[in-house]
């Protein structure tokens, strides 16, 4: 909404989660105008996040507020334009703004988070691990099903069986080769297959390891978790090991992802933490607010931050590279959300273990 007498601005692009309020016009003589902006949230509810207001000229003031304890943080200049704020729920903001007798007001709002669900032509399969490929599909292990499936965009499946019998596919990423790897945790092996179905396995040197999440690192190596062995382990494309013990005993490990920050993230299933290593070995953990939660799965985000599942809090989690965490309820109660990545179309894609779903996640 713009104000014709002295243009003021006010603007809301809520597509990507952004807010732009513009200030700091000047007058039909070119002479700087001060302008005032306000955004007011409707509720606390609206979540936490930061609402960003662009810089103007040197005489523009704003004036920002928010529920109490809303958790809202506000920020003001050219800097200002990139923070984004997200909403765990549906939420109505308010602007106005003033400059003289001039006047603009407009609002919009955050509508939270909308998923879409795909049905497996395979049964009872348990499709576990999930990660984009490289010719712009989805693709995704099915423990019991001991195949390996890919879905595109719009939806569409098909399957390959793995040549292990019983090796029970768990997690999946797309390699720097050009090839996806996955982990068989029963079988103990690292698998390899293109993305015309040939399939490749690699065995783990520590005997029961039991293999599970597996990511591609900074490095240009693939980095794993051993939920047995309470190891993260390192294959390159060749296919040489090398094994890092993990500091928490019996953490029992699963997903694990390439943070934005260069380092390996995993889940502690047992251990109820997020885990961090660098390329060079070295843990850091960050212990889950919500208690017994099962983190499984873990995949770095469009924002920056790190995106997990909670098998048994059935939430999708969110941590950020200095180890502040968000939850979100899954829809489907009791879904288990296991694995989860971002597709090509911007969004988070995740399996439910239990309701035998791909969920989408977006804003």
């Amino acid at each position: 909404v713009v104000a014709s007498s002295q243009n003021v601005g006010v603007n809301a692009l809520d597509a990507d989660g952004n807010v732009i309020v513009s200030d700091g016009y000047v007058d039909a003589s070119g002479n700087p105008v001060s302008v005032s902006v306000s955004v007011t949230a409707s509720s606390s509810s609206c979540g936490s996040g930061t609402l960003a207001v662009g810089a103007g000229t040197p005489g523009s003031s704003v004036s920002l507020s928010a529920p109490a304890g809303s958790g809202i943080t506000f920020a003001y200049g050219a800097s200002a334009l990139a923070s984004v704020f997200t909403s765990a729920s549906p939420c109505t903001f308010a602007l106005a703004a003033s400059a003289g007798s001039a006047r603009a007001s407009g609002q919009f709002a955050l509508l939270g988070p909308e998923f879409t669900e795909y049905a497996i032509p395979t049964t009872s399969s348990q499709p576990t691990g999930i990660a984009s490929g490289p010719d712009g599909n989805l693709w995704f292990t099915q423990q019991s099903g001991n195949k390996i499936g890919k879905i595109t965009t719009g939806g569409t499946i098909t399957e390959y069986a793995i040549p292990t019998s019983g090796g029970h596919p768990f997690g999946i990423t797309s390699g720097s080769d050009g090839n996806l790897w996955f982990t068989e945790c029963r079988g103990n092996n690292i698998g390899r297959i293109t993305t015309g179905g040939t399939i490749t396995e690699y065995a783990v040197p520590t005997s029961g390891g039991y293999p599970r999440g597996i990511t591609s690192g900074s490095d240009g190596n693939l980095w794993f978790t051993e939920f047995d062995g309470n190891k993260i382990g390192k294959i390159t494309t060749g296919g040489t090991f090398t094994e890092y013990a993990v500091p928490t005993s019996g953490s029992r490990l699963n997903g694990i992802t390439g943070g934005s920050d260069g380092n390996l993230w995993f889940t502690e299933c047992a251990g109820n933490k997020i885990g961090k290593i660098t390329t060079g070995g070295t843990f850091t953990e960050y212990a889950i607010p919500t208690s017994s939660s099962a983190p499984s799965g873990i995949t770095s985000g469009p924002d920056g931050a790190l995106w997990f599942t909670e098998l048994n809090g059935n939430n999708i989690g969110r941590i950020t590279t200095t180890g502040t965490i968000t939850e979100y309820a899954v829809p489907t109660v009791g879904a288990d959300p296991y694995f989860i990545t971002v597709g090509p179309d911007g969004a988070l894609w995740f399996t439910e273990l239990a309701g035998n779903k791909i969920g989408r996640l977006s804003w």
